[in-house]
Order: C-alpha cells, then sequence, then structure tokens
C-alpha cells in the first residue's frame, strides 16, 4: 500500500472503534470503499503498527512511532510450492486484540528480572476466492519495538505448506547508516561489520542495525526460529529490504505441516543505541522455561585446552603437539581450582582429529579418547577440586553423524559427571550434512530449518542429562535460551581467535559494533582476556590490556573464558584479579553510553552481591567520557578498583600499560573515563 493511499485513508476514511486495543478505518463516501486498516498501539502510546490490503488484495503493514514513519507500507505474504501463492486477492477481518503485562524472572542471565507489557493484535487474510485458505498475522507492540509472525490454521486446503521465500519487507522510512555482515557467503557469521548508507546493503544477516539521520535506531531480527529456517535480508530498490530464507535441503526452504508458526519478525526501536542493548524484545517473544528445575544449569568462568592450539604451540591432533594431554589437562584444572574457575575446557581430546578434519567429520567419536587423555580420571580429578571438565564436540558440520552418536555422547557425560558441552560445526556455508525425511544424506545451510531442528534435538537431549550446550558455528541466537535455559550461549559471529590467525584480525572496533549488532540476539562465548596480544607472527590482538578486562562487562556470556595461556596470568597476577573477581550473572544492566562501532560503557551489578562492575571499550581513537555513578544504590559508599589505560597505552605499540588504582564513590559522583586508541577500562564497585 503506498504512502499516497494510507494519506488517502486518513483524510477520507471514518474510524470506528472496534475495541480499546484496535481501530479499523471504512470508507464514508463513494465505492468501491477503501480496505479497512486495523491498527495497535504499544502500551505507552508512541509505536504503533497497522495492516490493511491495497485494491488488489496485496497486504501490508507500517509501523509508525510519535505519529512519523519508521517502516513505510511493506508487503507481507507468501509464494508456496505446488499451491497459488498467498500475496494479492485477499481480506483482512476479524481483529482480536489483548494486553498483556507480566515480571517474570531468568534463572540466569544480564537482569534478574524481565517486564513483558505489549499489546496485542491478531488478524485473519482469507482469499477472496475458492478454496478460501487463511492465515493470521500477530502484532505484539512493546513501548521497545515489536514483533509479528505468520499463523497457519488446520484447514482442508492447506495441509502442508511448502514455502517458496516469503514476502515480507521492511521499507525504512529514512536514509540511514546500516552495519551489516553479508548473507550466503562461505563463512557462516564470521564476517566483520560492514558500515555503509543502506542503499548499500547488499544480502545481509541478522541483526542488522540502522541508525536514520534523526537518530532513532532500528536493528531488524526474528525470535523463536523453531522448525524453521532463518531470515536474512535483501535489499531489493531505494531503501526497501525483503526477507530472504536460507535455502533448505529440498525444493522448499520451509515445508511444515499445519497447524504451526512462523518465528517473529523482530524492530527493536530506539532514539539512541543505549537503548537497543537494553531492550528485552527477543526474549519476551519466546516462550517461558519449557525445562522446569535448571539450577544445575551453572554460569561460570572457565580456562581450557584452547587458545595454545590457535596459536600453533599445541594440535588438536594426536602426536608429540597434542594438547589434550592428561598431564596438561591436569594443570588445567589445578590452575582453575587454585584461582576460582569453575570449569575447563578440553579441545582435541576425542578421536577423530587426525587428518582433514576440516568439513569432514566422519571419523569422529564422541566417546572414546586419545590414549593420553583419561576421560573418566580426567572429571574425577576436577571434581575433587571443585572443578568440572566442559566437553568438546567438534562435528565438522557433520549433524547427521553426531545425532547418530548423540545418546552415547550424552550419557557418558552424564556418567562421570559433565555439564556442560561446547559444541562445534566448522564448515563452508552449505556443507553441513544432515538426514533428510527420505532417509538420505544431504547437504544443508548453518541456518536452515533441518539445522534449526538439529540444534534444538542437541539442546533438548542435553537436558535430560542435566548438561549445557554452547554452540560454535551455530544456528542464530533468537532467545530460544528464555525456553531452553540449558542453550546458555553460543558463538555466530567473529570470536578472538580471528586475533591470534585471521588475515586480518578483529579491528579495535569490533567489539563495539558487537553489542549494537551480533550481541542484541543473546549472549556469546567471544572468549576475552588476551595479555599476550603479540600473537603469530604478522598477528596481533587490537587491544589494550584494560580494554580486555572491560571486556568481560561488555560482552555478554553466562560461559565467559580466561582464554589467554596460563604463563601469562601467572606473570601478571594485578590485572589478572579482576578476571578472578568478575560475575557471569546479573542482577540488573545498565547501558550508560555508547555509539554503534566507536564505543560503549555498560554497568552491571552482581547477582550475588552488591556490587557493581563496569566496561568502557573504544574503537581506535582515544576517548574521553564522563560516566555519572547514579547506578550505584544511593546513600551508599563503594571501594571503586579502577583498571584503566595508562598515559603511553596504545594497542599497536603499548597494549600492556595499565593502571591499577582505588578510590572511593558514590552514586552522586561522576568519572571521567580516558580510553586510549584500541583501549578500555574496568571497574570494580564493592559495597562498603
Amino acid at each position: 500500500m503506498s504512502n499516497r493511499l494510507f494519506a488517502l485513508t486518513a483524510l477520507l476514511l471514518l474510524s470506528i472503534t472496534v475495541s480499546p486495543l484496535v481501530s479499523v478505518t471504512v470508507s464514508a463516501a463513494p465505492s468501491p470503499p477503501a480496505p479497512p486498516v486495523f491498527s495497535i498501539a504499544s502500551p505507552d502510546g508512541r509505536l504503533a503498527a497497522s495492516i490493511t490490503t491495497d485494491n488488489e488484495g496485496r497486504p501490508s503493514y507500517r509501523v509508525d512511532r510519535n505519529g512519523a514513519p519508521v517502516i513505510s507500507p511493506s508487503r507481507l505474504g507468501f509464494i508456496l510450492l505446488d499451491a497459488p501463492k498467498f500475496e494479492r486477492n485477499l481480506v483482512v477481518s476479524n481483529p482480536r486484540t489483548r494486553s498483556f503485562d507480566e515480571r517474570w524472572e531468568q534463572p540466569w542471565g544480564e537482569r534478574r528480572y524481565i517486564r513483558n507489557r505489549y499489546n496485542e493484535l491478531r488478524v485473519t487474510l482469507t482469499e477472496k476466492a475458492r478454496p478460501l485458505r487463511s492465515f493470521d498475522v500477530v502484532f505484539r507492540v512493546y513501548d521497545d519495538g515489536l514483533g509479528f509472525r505468520y499463523e497457519f490454521p488446520d484447514q482442508t486446503a492447506l495441509k502442508q505448506v511448502r514455502i517458496a521465500e516469503e514476502l515480507t519487507e521492511f521499507d525504512i522510512a529514512g536514509d540511514a547508516t546500516a552495519w551489516w555482515i553479508p548473507a550466503g557467503e562461505w563463512n557462516r557469521e564470521e564476517y566483520l561489520y560492514n558500515r555503509t548508507p543502506l542503499q548499500q546493503v547488499g544480502d545481509a544477516q541478522t541483526p542488522i542495525t540502522l541508525r536514520r539521520q534523526d537518530g532513532l535506531h532500528v536493528s531488524i531480527h526474528e525470535a523463536a526460529l523453531v522448525d524453521y529456517s532463518g531470515m536474512n535480508l535483501t535489499r531489493v530498490e531505494a531503501r526497501r529490504l525483503k526477507a530472504d530464507l536460507t535455502p533448505g535441503i529440498g525444493s522448499g526452504k520451509v515445508v511444515r505441516s499445519a497447524p504451526f508458526h512462523t518465528p517473529w519478525r523482530t524492530l527493536q526501536i530506539s532514539d539512541d543505541a543505549a537503548g537497543l542493548a537494553m531492550s528485552h524484545l527477543i526474549l519476551n517473544l519466546n516462550e517461558p522455561n519449557q525445562l522446569g528445575d535448571v539450577s544445575w544449569v551453572k554460569p561460570m568462568k572457565y580456562v581450557g585446552v584452547w587458545w595454545e592450539m590457535h596459536l600453533d604451540r599445541k594440535s588438536w591432533a594426536s602426536g608429540a603437539k597434542h594438547g589434550a594431554t592428561n598431564e596438561n589437562v591436569r594443570r588445567h584444572i589445578d590452575f582453575a581450582a587454585e584461582h576460582g574457575f569453575g570449569g575447563v575446557l578440553v579441545e582435541g581430546w576425542n578421536v577423530g582429529w587426525d587428518g582433514d578434519w576440516f568439513g569432514n567429520g566422519e571419523e569422529f567419536s564422541f566417546t572414546e579418547s586419545y590414549p593420553d587423555f583419561d576421560l573418566k580420571e580426567l572429571t574425577a580429578y576436577a571434581k575433587a577440586k571443585g572443578v568440572q571438565l566442559i566437553g568438546h564436540h567438534e562435528t565438522s558440520g557433520h549433524a547427521a553423524h553426531y545425532e547418530s552418536q548423540l545418546d552415547a555422547a550424552f550419557d557418558l557425560y552424564q556418567r562421570v559427571g559433565i555439564h556442560a558441552v561446547k559444541t562445534g560445526y566448522v564448515a563452508d556455508a552449505g556443507q553441513a550434512k544432515v538426514i533428510g525425511s527420505d532417509g538420505k544424506l544431504h547437504y544443508a545451510w548453518h541456518e536452515g530449518q533441518d539445522m534449526a531442528r538439529h540444534h534444538l534435538k542437541v539442546v533438548t537431549e542435553a537436558a535430560k542429562r542435566q548438561i549445557a550446550v554452547n554452540p560454535h558455528e551455530p544456528v542464530k541466537d533468537s532467545g530460544l535460551r528464555r525456553t531452553y535455559p540449558n542453550w546458555i550461549t553460543r558463538e555466530g559471529a567473529r570470536g578472538m581467535e580471528f586475533s591470534a590467525w585471521g588475515n586480518p584480525g578483529n579491528p579495535p572496533e569490533h567489539e563495539a559494533n558487537l553489542v549494537f549488532t551480533r550481541l542484541l540476539a543473546g549472549p556469546m562465548d567471544y572468549t576475552p582476556g588476551i595479555f599476550g596480544t603479540r600473537t603469530r607472527p604478522g598477528s596481533q590482538v587490537a587491544t589494550t590490556w584494560a580494554k580486555q578486562l572491560a571486556l568481560y562487562v561488555v560482552i555478554y556470556s553466562p560461559l565467559q573464558m580466561a582464554a589467554d595461556l596460563l604463563d601469562n596470568y601467572e606473570a601478571n597476577p594485578a590485572p589478572f584479579q579482576f578476571i578472578k573477581d568478575v560475575p557471569v550473572d546479573w542482577a540488573d544492566t545498565v547501558v550508560l553510553n555508547g555509539e554503534v562501532g566507536d564505543y560503549v560503557t555498560i554497568a552491571r551489578k552482581d547477582r550475588h552481591s552488591d556490587n557493581w562492575y563496569l566496561g568502557a571499550v573504544s574503537d581506535d581513537q582515544a576517548r574521553t567520557l564522563p560516566v555519572a555513578l547514579s547506578f550505584l544504590d544511593a546513600g551508599r559508599r563503594y571501594s571503586a578498583q579502577i583498571y584503566r589505560d595508562g598515559e603511553r597505552a596504545d594497542w599497536q605499540s603499548t597494549p600492556e600499560d595499565i593502571v591499577i588504582e582505588e578510590r572511593q564513590v558514590s552514586s552522586t559522583d561522576t568519572l571521567t573515563l580516558r580510553l586510549a586508541p584500541g583501549g578500555g577500562q574496568a571497574i570494580r564497585f564493592i559495597a562498603q
């Protein structure tokens, strides 16, 4: 529906109240009457979504904020295989509304309590002619954004739905800058973020973050991705983005039997970047916890047999350089126990790493250890010291092979007492392997429908054995940690390992990009804490030491790795102290300032004490940021343990220049944070 048609509707139509939440407009004069427009507003009244059809029965929606357009009229519908498309000759009718308001508790998270308040509009779109097929569109409008999804009912004329493509569009009202990574490329989600005018976006993954010229920030993503292909976006013209579903293994991108619903298509909307990072829209659009008591899910910090492989000092494969040996793992267990870490990740412990495993995976065993690694003895040794091993299951993208051993692998972990697993799917995009409904092996995309099914199967099977799951090279995060709290974190972006061998490595602005893009979807296992910034020849971590400490607050994950070599921590106990002290589970989070890709400052309150922690990071520019401490409890004194960049600090020349100092503060104070190029600052506020 064009802007002109919406304007004519507003001028010529008579409004009729259907309920306190929704309005419908119908023509007061000449025939043919304009189609009705159904609208729903957010609880605070600032945000509104509307749905209608044009005179040819093509459905569209729009989004307005404070009476001005955010999303101009944008199409809805589907192209189906073996059936006429749901694209025109539709009638919108039967509006149903409701309001909802609850306060729910996360078992773990960046905030303990979350308010879930929205107004909902449901309408039915029905064909004008036989066979009179229909589907519903449901809008949930929050103060910080909205979600909408399609729901297909059980109906005689459409039992199986074979989707060739969604026609969902997002026509952005106004010029904008976009932060995005490409879709459909070989390296899955592991790309550096482009910062371009919206008109230069090509095929993009979500979340994609936009900042209009008037400062309004919008992030487009999806929530509750279950048994469906992940949504990418393609710019088709001007500022209009269209859904582009990840390919399936057959002719349809999605094949489902009715009744079912799609994932939510989401818009997080804020006056500034900080507001985006404070939004809980994605979580709220997911179903509540289905697992019951999940007290066995333990957020924790961990060390691991990992970084030394990326530095090429050890190997995943067996032989003289093998990292996962009894001796090396015991050393990591002893270190973890001495310094209060909950876990030790061990990669390369199982048979299958020898030879060309990338993208193959057929040789991996998930129960058979290499001869120099005794799983039962080491897990018992760790348990006696209050530490648990974190298992690693690299599949090389061979999901079918992994599923054939899944029960045996998780049963083994349950017997020996391993309660967390890191899975991996290292294979080029489109080269994962699944068993189709025909019983044959098929190549699949990492975010296609079959891999979305696979990941959920792994999570639910793990939950039966009280195992938490941390997938790398995963399906995208869409907030399902609310429904399955053992889906504790994941990768799904360019991690720290690129700074060991990447060409190029992660640039200084990378983390300030992640906060306002990838991390809007959920937590990330980024693996910070690197003091040995000179990595392989020609490679370097673009950071100062103070920034590495700040990342434990800035990059949220309930599993946080102290990723560096143990020698580097033992040689630098003073800055290492912050890594030992910082929690991973939070009662509250406040984003104090930030601009996408430039800088950000975040404060978080420990869930298990009255202490607060602050992290600030910058890009390649030195910055001075005033930060009011009003988030601290009023009337209370705090001892601020400050880890800041020294006067000579610079990520390229002197990353190790760090100053550690202490001062008394209260909620009425303001601190001035001075960040070096590629730098940061970390503060621990100890309540007195």
